[in-house]
């Protein structure tokens, strides 16, 4: 079995054994991964990566849309920021402009840090076996 499809293979097996707060946060980090892409591509003027990792971060944040509880009351506001965030990646696309991926990488930072903390609360609840 070659490196690569050992790689693959816990790639694989990770999704498929998360929960989905990990699920989430794996979004978060990958839409990261995507946007960041995007920024490189724009300064090596390579106009096909860009708008490929663009979309590809457009197609996470569609995802988050989608699996918002909208019986919740966040919700509302998260998906407000969801559609702002798609909104101006078209907008960044259109442009070129590195400053608006930027923007939306400051915002899927903090969903996703924030995301991270309560994954680590609600694992020290589990633990200690708190119900707060």
């Amino acid at each position: 079995m070659s490196a690569q499809s050992v790689h693959q293979a816990y790639k694989n097996n990770s999704v498929s054994t998360a929960s989905p707060g990990e699920l989430t946060l794996m979004l978060y980090n990958g839409c990261l991964k995507f946007l960041g892409k995007a920024k490189i591509a724009i300064a090596e003027k390579n106009i096909q990566e860009k708008n490929v990792n663009l979309q590809k971060a457009q197609k996470i944040i569609q995802e988050l849309m989608v699996t918002l509880n909208m019986n919740i009351e966040i919700s509302q506001s998260m998906m407000q920021m969801y559609e702002y965030m798609n909104h101006r990646l078209i907008e960044a696309n259109l442009k070129n402009d590195k400053e608006i991926i930027e923007e939306v990488e400051g915002y899927a930072l903090e969903f996703r840090d924030t995301w991270k903390q309560v994954i680590q609360l609600n694992r020290q609840r589990q633990f200690t076996g708190d119900q707060a």
